[in-house]
């Protein structure tokens, strides 16, 4: 939790940094807040180990079934670099460009899950 705190006040002083150069030199403000995203990123990836503990705590109950767990995964990941690619082309100022990298993620989560839905239809149609 006192890591969150540390990261949620890392992310507030870069944005004030962020705004006190966005009037003079805009590029600055770019940069600053790219550095900034990327030391969260940074922190995110490093807790990356304990989620793996509890995906393979989870792959335990899966009983052959690990496929899901790693369309799961999949989609995770999909979701997270389209959020943070959406993320920096907003503050750059292109969000149009922003809106089609969410079109994409949609659309890409949408056809890694196909699997996962064709799996339950398959077992409802076997209750039939």
């Amino acid at each position: 939790m006192e890591e969150l705190v540390k990261v949620g006040f890392l992310g507030i002083a870069g944005v004030l940094l962020a705004v006190q150069f966005k009037g003079q030199k805009p590029e600055y403000a770019i940069y600053i807040g790219f550095g900034i995203s990327l030391l969260i990123f940074a922190f995110a990836i490093r807790q990356v180990g304990a989620v793996i503990l509890q995906l393979d705590r989870l792959r335990g109950y899966l009983d052959g079934a690990e496929g899901y767990l790693a369309i799961l995964l999949k989609v995770i990941g999909i979701t997270y670099i389209c959020e943070f690619s959406a993320g920096i082309c907003k503050d750059a100022g292109y969000q149009a460009v922003a809106d089609q990298i969410q079109v994409l993620g949609k659309l890409a989560v949408m056809f890694a899950g196909l699997p996962v839905l064709f799996a339950v239809i398959s077992q409802i149609q076997s209750f039939m």
